[in-house]
């Protein structure tokens, strides 16, 4: 019972065998001649498609043969390979489709063997001349297995060719070392004790500071299942053991390469990146940023009314006689300083610097930057106070003593932006002019503010009257002088 399970299990292993060795072979005939069949049709190459046909029938025929003879049993039975007729006949049965392939399959030109030996001369062999110098940016490379022979070889074939190694004998070791060292490729054996290979490989991918180190997987387990596997989890290459070591140079350097190419593009994508931020700032000098937004989303005529702001004009007092004493480096870093404070307090306080104009300074509240302040006025004589303040303080610095004419006026503009060339986001209307009033009407020192101001802030400030001051257009105009809050 026994001897005749054993006898049909090597039967069917043996029809196993023939089907995979001879039928598969047929098969892959039959789907090339298919394809050719394909591109023949759509060529318009007529010419080929009677012998393409008929390569094909007998194709068919002999997978048809195959199996046949296969499932009919022709290697069961105490003389599985029949009598000396027996074979004879299945001998002319399979030479007869296979000849029909080949004799309408024959190249009209050149035969196979010359076909072999164009590529052979296109193609250089490989001799010690191929072996590379020493990198002249040397590599680190880390080695993971944990059998010690291989991290040896590994070690000093790779130390030959310019690389750093270094080495780890498992799996928590390399993740450690891969962690806290800066690694341009991981060789990683795939069958080790505790953490496995592919488990490695998979911490490394999921870790973003090792995600885009790349892996080079090397195992005695050569089968399609691990290949594929390690492939999706992010290796970069897969290498069977024993290694052929003229392959692992060639795979270890294209990987090495690649990744070369993609740290540079990574360091020119950042590049961009700070060259982008750096030009956003330039332009948030210039414009704010939803008008930014807007220009960007192709708006070309900028202009909005705006029913409440409040505007602010100040001026240096005498600062012309100041810098016809200073040496032109040191006019220059006194305006810069001051001027930076002047901005620092603006953002600070969510208002709108609108433009310098020589050593005179702008700036507006209640225009639609992200979100205008409701209580943009006060803003804007805080921001007053302030300058006043930072004014006299940077010119202690020089040694000199520096004084603000300030005016503020509040009421409805227009705010846009004017130019094709240099942009300038600027306002304009009579509360513009207004405020100007107020500021060249004003006195040194001294923060000049309209009735409009007065009344819009209340008693949240103090005030000192100024009584009525005859403006140009406007005619007398009631105005006062602002001082910090009570």
């Amino acid at each position: 019972m026994s001897g005749s399970r054993g006898t049909g299990r090597l039967d069917q292993a043996v029809a196993a065998f023939v089907r995979q060795e001879v039928a598969a072979p047929a098969s892959g005939i039959v789907g090339f001649v298919d394809m050719l069949l394909e591109d023949a049709r759509r060529d318009g190459l007529d010419d080929f498609i009677p012998d393409l046909e008929r390569m094909r029938t007998a194709a068919a025929q002999l997978l048809s043969l195959i199996e046949r003879i296969v499932d009919g049993g022709a290697f069961n039975g105490p003389d599985r390979f029949g009598s000396d007729a027996e074979r004879g006949r299945l001998r002319h049965e399979l030479r007869t489709p296979l000849n029909a392939i080949k004799g309408y399959g024959g190249p009209a030109n050149a035969p196979p063997v010359e076909i072999v030996r164009d590529v052979l001369r296109s193609i250089a062999p490989i001799g010690a001349a191929d072996a590379p110098g020493r990198q002249a940016q040397p590599s680190r490379v880390l080695v993971v297995d944990d059998n010690a022979a291989n991290r040896d070889l590994l070690s000093r074939r790779l130390t030959r060719d310019g690389h750093l190694i270094t080495t780890a004998e498992n799996g928590a070791a390399a993740l450690a070392l891969a962690g806290s060292g800066k690694f341009d490729l991981v060789l990683l054996d795939l069958m080790m004790p505790g953490l496995s290979g592919f488990e490695v490989l998979c911490r490394l991918k999921a870790d973003e500071r090792t995600g885009d180190i790349p892996v080079v997987m090397i195992s005695a387990l050569d089968e399609i299942d691990s290949t594929v596997r390690c492939i999706e989890a992010g290796a970069e290459d897969y290498l069977p053991k024993p290694f052929n070591p003229v392959l692992l140079r060639a795979r270890i350097n294209a990987c090495l390469e690649k990744k070369r190419l993609r740290d540079r593009e990574r360091a020119i994508a950042e590049e961009l990146r700070a060259e982008k931020e750096r030009s956003e700032a330039l332009l948030l000098n210039i414009l704010p940023r939803t008008i930014i937004e807007r220009l960007r989303q192709g708006e070309t005529i900028i202009a909005d009314r705006v029913d409440d702001a409040t505007i602010l004009f100040a001026d240096l007092v005498d600062f012309t006689a100041l810098a016809a004493r200073f040496p032109p480096e040191q006019t220059v870093e006194l305006l810069g300083t001051l001027f930076a404070e002047f901005d620092g307090l603006a953002t600070r306080l969510g208002l709108e610097k609108i433009k310098t104009t020589g050593d005179g300074y702008m700036v507006a509240g209640g225009l639609p930057l992200p979100q205008p302040r409701p209580d943009h006025a006060a803003a804007v004589a805080e921001m007053a106070l302030a300058m006043r303040e930072a004014a006299a303080t940077a010119a202690a610095g020089f040694g000199e003593r520096l004084e603000l004419r300030i005016g503020v006026h509040g009421g409805a503009l227009i705010a846009g932006v004017i130019g094709t060339h240099k942009f300038v986001y600027d306002v304009w209307g009579d509360t513009v002019n207004t405020a100007k009033r107020m500021e060249s009407y004003g006195a040194p020192g001294r923060i000049h503010v309209s009735a409009v101001i007065r009344q819009t802030l209340g008693d949240g400030f103090r005030f000192e009257p100024r009584g009525a001051v005859e403006v140009k257009g406007k005619g007398a105009m009631e105005t006062y002088f602002l001082e910090p809050r009570a």
